[in-house]
């Protein structure tokens, strides 16, 4: 699976407990009258305009990683650009506002809510009656009903890749009327806002066939403001068009062309004039944002060349202009061939003055996953450890202060701040502390300056395109870029022990050395060394920048670490998924639904038939009992108070786990051209198809306090 899940509403984030009672949980945040969920920690830069300054009409060009193997956002190959497409095609009965709180779509619905409790819940839909399908008929039960048997799991013909929620109906069927439709469920179910967001039409859901290959390359029915006109996998186009039959305010925009452009692509494109809309990496939203400084794009700070210092071009002309024929004929081919791509790179910065980089922080987060099925981190204390060494605040700095963007470091596994279920729980585990961290380690039994049994050296295989190397990160530490995809990358390598030979210890029993506090822990003839696993693809130097430091921090408390970098194809199904790692860095999407999506993250994992384990996303493999009841409970009761209460005490069981530790919010960086209004970095909240488009000449966004966030509709 990718790093962000499936579908619109996957999973969320990767998380490890521990056995019950370990730790004493301080008293809950949230127990009293204060709200702690907070805000969140950056709002929407979309450019907002109201809908009379935008211009009717025109074509939207925006980048994705890839046209989707499918349509279906609840098949498991679904991807981003499932999820943009769905969110411009089909209906949700609730989307996500601003600090990612499920809000009744009335596009969709009149209302929506519990009206029995006894002798079952039962929720009453009511149905905006103008909502149609782009075939003319109306939306109605029959589309729900299918769609809850599509996903029930109880039919194994459909290949469905979550049915959470759908399993706990009982029956669907049609209210006093056409436009409504009751939902009786067969248990409690408090998500029941996540169910039918989105909804496909019986067409798509009706039969096992039409489930698993209909929707998969084009979507015949639809009911949003756009329909899908076209699919072209081999250019890498999906074409969006207005939809005729739209009964909402009707999409500005006539169409909506999501194009596949490779991130280390999109700057040349977006200054080609090819694109409108790109997701960047820190490296093209430095070159924007200079770009658009006035008389700034033929700045000597950046470009080819620019890193040249006087000497390096004094010489480079004494060669060229030289007695050697030879070396000079090739270092002036090498000096035209700079200059060309100096003027190029100058009419780039030109063309990119004509675009802004808008910048938030996604509904996701980055963390440390600490493999608790073998190994050091088996035990607890090793695990409580590796957290206590962490300065959490310092890698969130390093990662979002060079952007803007406020450094906060995530203080829960299951929700992020401004959401209903957000509280910072790390208290149950703890802030850094690195006397407290060399307390657990010796209470662990890791012994600094223990002896070392030697062994035959040998090759250790870094697992599928695995490599070694003994650089420690510093050379991408100087081209590091404060964003990228967090979870790729690294290079296999010790960490440095300062002072002293690596490896060399001294005998049980004979004096500290002066450098002792520098020597790593050994336990059982063995060094306390934790393999570090990394993609090594582009775009990963924050990856490469937060693993460095984590392991400098670690070796402080005498833990060291190979750090092995893997491919990218092969990073999370041969490395995370399989548990062939100690120590990893991967992202989760948030949810505002954690009882129902963060189950299988934290579920306990257990013994399938075949003597394997069954993890289901809990790739840390750390899990309690009393983890997966708090989540049975607070999945069961219908009192809202109750269940957020109950979601933050298995958050601080969780972190009391330490088998992942959050670190930071990831960065959301999007270029736009500048005349492109309500759309941009969304945060936590869903896009507004239709009222995305181009101002009018002569017409300004909106201004003031509101300048930033959703428009005056």
């Amino acid at each position: 699976m990718s790093q962000h899940g499936v579908g619109p509403r996957a999973v969320t984030r990767s998380v490890a407990f521990l056995t019950a009672g370990v730790l004493a949980v301080p008293a809950l945040a949230g127990c009293g009258s204060e709200d702690p969920s907070g805000k969140p920690l950056a709002g929407q830069d979309i450019q907002p305009a109201p809908r009379d300054r935008i211009t009717d009409g025109g074509t939207l060009r925006w980048a994705v990683d890839s046209v989707p193997d499918t349509l279906n956002t609840f098949q498991s190959d679904a991807d981003a650009t499932t999820t943009r497409v769905v969110q411009a095609v089909l209906p949700s009965m609730f989307r996500m506002d601003a600090s990612g709180r499920p809000e009744r779509n009335a596009d969709y619905l009149e209302s929506a809510k519990v009206v029995d409790t006894e002798p079952k819940q039962v929720v009453l839909y009511k149905l905006n009656q103008q909502a149609v399908w782009s075939d003319g008929r109306e939306i109605g039960a029959a589309d729900f009903a299918a769609q809850w048997r599509a996903l029930s799991g109880k039919d194994t013909a459909y290949w469905t890749a979550r049915n959470a929620g759908y399993d706990r109906i009982q029956k669907i069927e049609r209210g006093d009327n056409a436009l409504e439709v009751r939902v009786t469920f067969s248990r409690p179910y408090a998500d029941w806002r996540s169910l039918f967001s989105p909804l496909y039409p019986k067409d798509v859901m009706g039969t096992p066939d039409s489930f698993n290959d209909g929707a998969r390359k084009k979507l015949k029915v639809t009911a949003g403001p756009f329909t899908v006109k076209k699919t072209d996998r081999e250019d890498g186009e999906i074409t969006l068009a207005r939809n005729p039959r739209w009964w909402g305010e009707p999409a500005k925009l006539s169409e909506i062309v999501l194009r596949t452009v490779p991130r280390d692509k999109r700057a040349s494109e977006l200054a080609a004039g090819t694109l409108d809309l790109a997701e960047i990496d820190p490296a093209a939203a430095r070159r924007i944002t200079v770009a658009a400084r006035p008389h700034a794009s033929g700045s000597p700070l950046m470009g080819p060349g620019a890193d040249r210092s006087a000497a390096d071009a004094l010489e480079s002309w004494a060669v060229a202009n030289g007695s050697d024929e030879d070396a000079a004929e090739e270092e002036t081919v090498a000096r035209k061939k700079l200059r060309k791509t100096a003027v190029r790179y100058a009419r780039q910065q030109q063309a990119l003055g004509g675009f802004e980089v808008r910048k938030s922080l996604e509904p996701a987060y980055t963390q440390l996953a600490l493999n608790g099925a073998e190994g050091p981190l088996t035990d607890e204390r090793v695990r409580r450890a590796v957290a206590r060494a962490l300065d959490r605040k310092e890698l969130a700095q390093v990662v979002l202060k060079p952007l803007g963007l406020p450094s906060v470091p995530v203080g829960s596994h299951l929700a992020l701040s401004g959401q209903a279920h957000y509280a910072d729980n790390s208290g149950a585990l703890g802030g850094q502390d690195t006397k407290e961290a060399q307390a657990l380690l010796a209470d662990a039994g890791w012994v600094r300056g223990g002896p070392v049994k030697e062994e035959k050296k040998k090759e250790k295989a870094a697992g599928p395109e695995g490599e070694k190397s003994d650089d420690t990160g510093d050379e991408d530490n100087k081209a590091h870029d404060p964003a990228g995809h967090l979870a790729q990358d690294g290079k296999q390598y010790k960490a440095p022990h300062q002072g002293g030979a690596p490896g060399a210890y001294a005998p049980r029993g004979s004096a500290a050395p002066a450098n002792q506090e520098a020597a790593p822990l050994a336990k059982n003839g063995k060094p306390l060394t934790l393999r570090f696993v990394l993609p090594s693809g582009p775009g990963s130097q924050t990856l490469r920048t937060v693993a460095d430091r984590i392991s400098r921090m670690l070796e402080r408390v005498g833990i060291g670490t190979e750090i092995s970098k893997v491919s990218d194809e092969s990073y999370f199904k041969d490395h995370i998924a399989s548990g062939q790692y100690d120590l990893a860095l991967y992202s989760w999407p948030a949810t505002a639904f954690p009882a129902t999506d963060a189950r299988p993250v934290y579920a306990k994992p257990v013994p399938a038939a075949d003597g394997s384990l069954n993890v289901e996303q809990n790739y840390t493999r750390v899990g309690t009992d009393q983890v997966d009841q708090l989540f049975d409970e607070a999945v069961a009761t219908l009192d809202e108070g109750e269940s957020r209460s109950l979601i933050r005490k298995a958050d601080s069981r969780i972190w009391a786990a330490a088998g992942s530790i959050p670190l930071f919010q990831r960065p959301q960086l999007l270029a736009a051209r500048k005349n492109l209004v309500n759309t941009g970095a969304f945060g936590f909240g869903t896009p507004v198809y239709e009222d995305m488009g181009f101002l009018k000449k002569g017409a300004k966004p909106a201004s003031g306090p509101s300048a930033k966030g959703s428009p005056a509709r």
